[in-house]
């Protein structure tokens, strides 16, 4: 699978019949998935269909999706209150020997208020669901360009992120081959540091002095974190490899990588050593902000 980003834009536009459609989808990086769909009036039979066609190919992003839809033209048509036009009739036959005889006009028929009704024809319930199944159509497409975009944003995140596991690997690399790690140097330097406590106090337990300074040395020891750390980096190159929606697993491994980092600098007893730490800390968190916008 490939490695998807939250962030894209898709656009579908066709027509059915009299009516014109267009969706529009904008996707950005969220938790999970929030959807915010906005229909036309009419159209909210088709939510249910819409809403399962985007969460069955999504997972994460916060998505708007918009569909308008207009009418090319307007057909307008006569309606005939049957009801009015038979009491109308039945009155004249009534007033017959009243009134002067003369065959009604279409323009009094017309003038007779409720007796027609112009309205605007709507369509069929046949072409009703062509169009519907029309605009259908047109999300599905307008997913698959939003999935390519997301896709494509994807590898070029994955590329970037793999350049930061690489930096990540080459100062774990210059950590553990400071000079101030080796048992000699640590050794020396401890050696120094207890000679000049010891120097003219008498009234330091030596035995337990030394003991300390074992512990002390112990403590400062980074093979832990170095370990771990190269631990990492195998995994992370293993998740952008396997891709798919593997964003919360690279933002843990982001916090795990920091933790190490920030132990790295806390141990240091080398200017070397915390200088790698502090830039191991940078390109953590310009790789954590990339991982931000995966799926």
């Amino acid at each position: 699978m490939l490695l998807q980003s939250m962030t894209g834009f898709a656009r579908r536009e066709g027509s059915s019949g009299r009516s014109r459609w267009a969706w529009e989808l904008r996707s950005v990086n969220g938790k999970g998935l929030d959807l915010r769909l906005r229909l036309p009036p009419g159209l909210e039979r088709v939510e249910t269909d819409v809403r399962k066609l985007i969460t069955d190919r999504f997972s994460r992003g916060n998505l708007q999706v918009g569909l308008s839809l207009s009418v090319d033209e307007s057909r307008v048509e006569a309606v005939v209150n049957q009801d009015a036009l038979a009491t109308v009739l039945a009155l004249r036959g009534q007033l017959a020997g009243v009134i002067d005889p003369a065959p009604l006009r279409l323009d009094t028929l017309l003038a007779i208020r409720g007796l027609v009704e112009f309205k605007e024809a709507e369509e069929g319930e046949e072409a009703l669901a062509a169009r519907d199944s029309n605009i259908m159509a047109g999300l599905e497409a307008a997913l698959v360009d939003l999935s390519d975009m997301r896709r494509r944003e994807g590898q070029a995140l994955g590329q970037i992120l793999l350049g930061h596991v690489a930096v990540i690997e080459t100062l774990t690399a210059t950590v553990e081959r400071d000079p101030s790690r080796s048992p000699q140097e640590i050794a020396a330097r401890l050696a120094t540091q207890v000679a000049m406590l010891l120097d003219g106090t008498s009234g330091l337990d030596r035995d337990r002095l030394h003991a300390e300074a074992a512990l002390i040395a112990t403590r400062a020891d980074l093979r832990e974190e170095i370990d771990r750390l190269k631990a990492h980096v195998a995994a992370a190159r293993d998740l952008i490899a396997k891709g798919g929606p593997v964003g919360r697993k690279l933002d843990f491994l982001a916090q795990e990588f920091n933790r190490e980092s920030n132990t790295i600098c806390s141990k240091s007893n080398a200017a070397a050593v915390t200088a790698a730490g502090i830039e191991l800390k940078v390109v953590i968190d310009q790789f954590r902000e990339q991982v931000q916008n995966l799926e």
